[in-house]
């Protein structure tokens, strides 16, 4: 970078789920939108959001649960499916859906996030574990997964493994998933840029654009 530039710093929350497929759409749009910025520098805090905190255990079919939630067909749902698999391919991320994929509880998924957050290394077990559901066929739920995808980001398997096993953070995640929900976000992802929320997977020129306007407020004082 040439010598007096001035860098402008803009940080963003981003309110997701592991689990959502769209999420790590919007985030790879994100990355997109920054590439498109001069001299601007994006820091990325992710949030907790789940998007079906009653599942059991034992999960349910992905197509089944989608099917159920949304009122779609079979065929809708399929249709679904190949477009979120082409949206991928044109933003570098790989959708693998499969016939026996499964929605699964995410809420151990945020507590090993926010292990990772006190690591400086959320953002990267967040990129790692939407790879592991969607990418590679890894059930996120499961602890023996989370504690591989944990120390595979560099987090100390001990410190992983005793904070699911005693659900050290589990007051912390609902708090904050409360504190979100509170401020009005029902849907993920939903972006926070400046002072504005903004929800979806929004294309990279809008969000380049809400980026733009957050560093002319902050220019501004407002």
């Amino acid at each position: 970078m040439p010598t007096g530039v001035i860098v402008k710093k803009v940080s963003i929350d981003i309110v997701s789920d592991v689990v959502c497929p769209w999420c790590i759409v919007g985030y790879q749009h994100l990355q997109h939108a920054v590439a498109m910025l001069d001299d601007v520098e994006v820091s990325v805090n992710f949030h907790p959001f789940e998007l079906n905190p009653s599942m059991p255990e034992e999960g349910q079919n992905l197509r089944e649960h989608v099917m159920q939630k949304y009122g779609v067909t079979e065929a809708q749902s399929q249709q679904t499916r190949e477009q979120l698999t082409d949206i991928g391919d044109a933003v570098g991320f790989k959708f693998d859906y499969f016939d026996e994929m499964k929605m699964v509880n995410t809420f151990n998924a945020h507590q090993a996030l926010h292990l990772a957050s006190l690591k400086g290394k959320k953002e990267a077990l967040k990129l790692r574990l939407f790879a592991a559901f969607f990418s590679e066929r890894k059930d996120v739920s499961d602890i023996s997964v989370l504690i591989d995808e944990a120390v595979a980001v560099g987090l100390e398997k001990e410190d992983i493994q005793q904070a699911l096993a005693q659900q050290t953070y589990a007051d912390e995640v609902r708090m904050e998933e409360q504190l979100w929900m509170q401020r009005g976000i029902q849907s993920v992802p939903t972006f926070v840029i400046g002072n504005q929320g903004v929800a979806g997977a929004q294309p990279p020129e809008t969000l380049a654009a809400f980026i733009q306007e957050a560093i002319l407020q902050e220019a501004n004082g407002n």
